[in-house]
């Protein structure tokens, strides 16, 4: 079973513009074939909407559905982990602290000066995707990187509580280049569908 679905690494604009795709590898065998296309491009417009929403020195776990999307921003590099719900939190964010060592050991501070989407794989994260998805794997980094300890990692329930004032969700997908038309309508009657669910769920109970 999959546990982790993927990993992103996105450089932060100071400026509030869009993060920039700096790293991706994800593994999609859990979904259908047809499917796959629609879970690519939201995992980037995911992506872009958390790792803009998180503060330098800030870890944050969102809860999106039966997933969580955990976000680091070390300094305006940020890197970000689809797993389901039973990932341990902190062995979650041992890998993204991971991933970002490596990272930029790997590159340094290039990405500073990167301005759009890198297209091409990074090897590593992809093994990462592959090595970590037991999470006992990710355990060992978490007895090496004991400064974990001593930060807070704020746990959001759901994108919403993520979004600024006045922010809609699916007012963001409307927005969005990352997104196909046909991704931009099922994940809005998604949505939808959620709202109304709620909304019964709620008469019930009163």
């Amino acid at each position: 079973m999959v546990k982790i679905t993927a990993l992103v690494v996105l450089k932060c604009n100071p400026d509030g513009s869009d993060p920039i795709i700096l790293a991706n590898a994800s593994d999609l065998s859990s979904f259908g074939f047809f499917q796959r296309p629609s879970v690519k491009e939201f995992i980037v417009f995911f992506g872009r909407t958390v790792a803009k929403r998180t503060p330098p020195g800030q870890r944050q776990s969102i809860q999106h559905e039966e997933y969580k999307v955990h976000s680091y921003n070390r300094n305006g590099l940020c890197a970000l982990g689809y797993m389901d719900d039973h990932y341990p939190v902190r062995s979650a964010f041992s890998l993204l602290n991971q991933v970002l060592d490596e990272y930029q050991k790997n590159f340094g501070d290039s990405w500073k000066t990167v301005q759009a989407d890198n297209a091409q794989q990074w090897p590593y994260l992809s093994e990462a995707l592959t090595k970590f998805q037991d999470p006992a794997e990710a355990d060992k980094l978490l007895r090496i990187q004991r400064e974990l300890d001593e930060t807070k990692i704020i746990l959001h329930k759901t994108i919403d509580s993520v979004l600024a004032r006045g922010e809609k969700l699916d007012s963001l997908v409307e927005k969005s280049s990352d997104l196909s038309a046909a991704s931009q309508v099922c994940i809005c009657i998604s949505i939808y569908l959620k709202y109304i669910l709620q909304l019964c769920t709620h008469r019930v109970c009163n």
